[in-house]
């Protein structure tokens, strides 16, 4: 998970910069995807032949809701919003997915809740936390800025008259358009768990997911992507963006992910999120010289307290449901 988090991190120093250079988030979009599909097609065809189900419409048309909330809406709002603030500012704010997840499971009536139980007041404690942490550390741009590691960046990317001018409605501006991405893929995440179980298999799932992503990326870029040059790949940053997001994120991450998700749980692997976040403020703070403002330091380390006061309910309560069955199980011994 550690290593997971630094290629989070660093896929995301090298969007930001991508973007700032000229990337087009839309065609950055669909070539990931493309790319992603490519490489993960041979390897579902031969390592899942044999137990593929059969895909049925109904499969097909959640498949394509899938990727629908966690790519094209997802990544396409995200990619927006990331060019409005800087990488620090784009990495706290996911922090608060575990939150947003846990709210809608809870208005969907998928997740249970007894606020009189210490897990359950958790949860909501830490959602609210979370959530009023996300909110400070948008709208409070009050207060002194923090003294930055170095005077000068040593990778120029900003573009400091800009910032000046138009920081604080770049700033809304972007975390508004960050979090609203986020509730795209918390909704994903959700649908995700009952798509699995209909199509348990994941290498041909992920290639599903990643071809429609490709075709609706695709028709809006035809949209709003119609210059030619914006398709055009060169040797550059750019086009080292493509292919580590393609191959890295897009296909050995969601594999690591799974595989310590299976052998730690959920929330095992949520629990490393918050080292992504001091991963690229450490890395912006000496190559770009950011500095932020007090308020938002308050709001990240306040979305940080809430994610670990749900992760630590989701804990216990996979205790409580191991508990149960070791009870019934026990239960079941006694009879025979």
């Amino acid at each position: 998970m550690i290593l997971v988090q630094f290629a989070y991190g660093g896929s995301n120093i090298l969007v930001k910069i991508s973007l700032e250079k000229g990337l087009n988030h839309l065609v950055f979009v669909v070539y990931r995807h493309v790319l992603a599909m490519v490489l993960l097609g041979p390897f579902a065809y031969v390592l899942e032949r044999k137990h593929r189900p059969k895909l049925s419409f109904a499969v097909m048309a959640k498949i394509f809701v899938l990727a629908l909330f966690g790519a094209t809406i997802h990544l396409n709002v995200y990619y927006t919003g990331f060019s409005y603030v800087s990488l620090t500012v784009a990495t706290a704010l996911s922090n608060v997915i575990p939150s947003f997840t846990f709210l809608l499971a809870f208005l969907l009536g998928m997740e249970k809740v007894k606020i009189t139980s210490g897990r359950g007041g958790a949860k909501v404690l830490g959602t609210i936390v979370c959530i009023g942490g996300s909110l400070i550390f948008t709208f409070w741009k009050r207060g002194c800025l923090l003294k930055g590691f170095v005077q000068k960046p040593l990778i120029h990317i900003y573009d400091t008259d800009q910032l000046r001018h138009h920081g604080n409605e770049n700033w809304f501006k972007g975390s508004a358009l960050i979090l609203t991405s986020h509730i795209s893929w918390s909704a994903w995440l959700i649908l995700l768990a009952t798509v699995s179980k209909d199509y348990p298999a994941p290498l041909s799932l992920n290639a599903l997911i990643c071809f429609f992503a490709s075709l609706q990326s695709s028709f809006v870029a035809l949209f709003l992507g119609r210059n030619p040059t914006l398709w055009k790949l060169d040797w550059n940053v750019q086009l080292l963006t493509i292919v580590y997001c393609g191959v890295i994120n897009s296909a050995l991450l969601y594999y690591l992910q799974t595989w310590c998700i299976s052998v730690k749980g959920p929330v095992f692997s949520a629990m490393f999120s918050p080292l992504q976040l001091v991963i690229v403020a450490l890395f912006s703070a000496i190559a770009f010289a950011e500095r932020l403002h007090l308020g938002s330091l308050i709001g990240a380390f306040l979305i940080v307290v809430g994610l670990y006061c749900v992760l630590w309910g989701k804990k216990k309560d996979r205790f409580a449901v191991d508990e149960q069955k070791e009870d019934r199980n026990g239960t079941g011994d006694d009879k025979v």
